[in-house]
């Protein structure tokens, strides 16, 4: 195996992206304020987590029948899907719970995600295994079983001792987890949940971040930076860049997420309790969004709005025109130097 210290070389851009995302988390703690109810917030995004790192691995369960596995509601579907959620949930579930950096904490989050599915769950295989494309061409050959502990062991000192920021430090691991394949089965699943978990106890926020289902949108880019992080000698160099880009995309979906959570909660207000947007007055997504945004920063420019809210800038600027002739806002100051009041009226 490649030494630990030399297993990735670093890319000049990965500053600027660790910069962004540490912008976007203070976004992400007033988006989490604005929302009304974090809990319902934090669900929803544990549930988006929790589909998209079991359909990854192929699980064929909708986003709503595993909402609804959760939910603890009866589904159709076969019963190995259903124990890999309900597995999948309890585990994240006990995130907070588990040390990044002890080998037997990992064992236990395996055997929690595997129950019932697999042999050797919660246990190093015992055997060599191989990843193999759609064509059945080996792609990548684990490490020798009987080298696995000690590589393992080996990575997580390596975690726990370095110096490398969070963000880089946690796509390290998850890389060379996959690198290193320890298990029979659910490697890739371990690997994200182990990721989340490094970046938890950095900054819990990230106890709640729909990572996994950014990686689920981007899967065939996902499987590609983990094939150029090996195409000859190791370097996860591009694992990195990909995660990067993931994490910082997957704190847009919060934002994003929390916005609709806002909308959705104005909407099931009963009409005699005074809101900041009436409810006698259609306002569509992207305008309820814009709102959110800007209770939480009247400066916010259109561009900035765009980019949250993944749109253009001149669908923003037409949004802020119409709110404005509805009477909704009004612009204090220059266009330049001056910010957006919300106007507040009776529902």
């Amino acid at each position: 195996m490649t030494p630990l210290e030399r297993f990735y070389t670093e890319d000049p851009r990965w500053h600027e992206k660790i910069g962004a995302i540490h912008a976007l988390l203070e976004r992400v703690k007033i988006s989490e304020e604005q929302s009304g109810d974090v809990l319902h917030l934090r669900k929803l995004n544990r549930i988006l987590s929790v589909h998209a790192s079991t359909a990854i691995e192929g699980n064929q369960l909708t986003l709503g029948q595993v909402t609804d596995v959760i939910n603890g509601k009866p589904v159709w579907g076969p019963p190995k899907d259903i124990k890999e959620v309900q597995n999948a949930w309890h585990a994240y579930n006990e995130i907070t719970g588990f040390d990044p950096w002890s080998v037997d904490d990992l064992l236990q989050a395996h055997a929690r995600l595997t129950d019932t599915l697999i042999g050797e769950s919660g246990q190093f295989r015992s055997v060599s295994v191989a990843v193999v494309g759609h064509d059945g061409t080996p792609l990548h050959r684990g490490a020798p079983s009987a080298q696995v502990p000690a590589l393992v062991g080996q990575l997580l000192d390596w975690g726990k001792s370095s110096a490398a920021h969070p963000l880089i430090k946690s796509s390290a691991v998850h890389y060379m987890l996959e690198y290193i394949h320890p298990f029979r089965d659910g490697n890739g699943r371990i690997g994200r949940l182990w990721q989340t978990l490094i970046l938890s106890k950095w900054n819990p926020l990230f106890a709640w971040m729909p990572i996994e289902t950014l990686v689920h949108h981007n899967q065939a880019l996902y499987y590609q930076a983990l094939q150029d992080s090996h195409a000859g000698m190791v370097d996860c160099r591009p694992f990195i860049g990909f995660m990067l880009d993931a994490i910082a995309n997957s704190l847009y979906k919060y934002i994003d997420v929390a916005a609709e959570t806002v909308a959705d909660v104005g909407a099931n207000i009963p009409v005699n309790v005074p809101v900041n947007v009436p409810v006698n007055v259609p306002v569509n997504k992207v305008a309820a969004k814009i709102l959110v945004l800007l209770r939480a920063n009247p400066k916010a420019s259109a561009q900035k709005m765009a980019l949250a809210l993944g749109v253009a800038d001149k669908t923003i600027k037409r949004h802020l025109k119409a709110l404005r002739e509805q009477g909704r806002i009004q612009r204090i100051g220059s266009d330049k130097a001056g910010y957006w009041e919300i106007i507040e009226r009776p529902s």
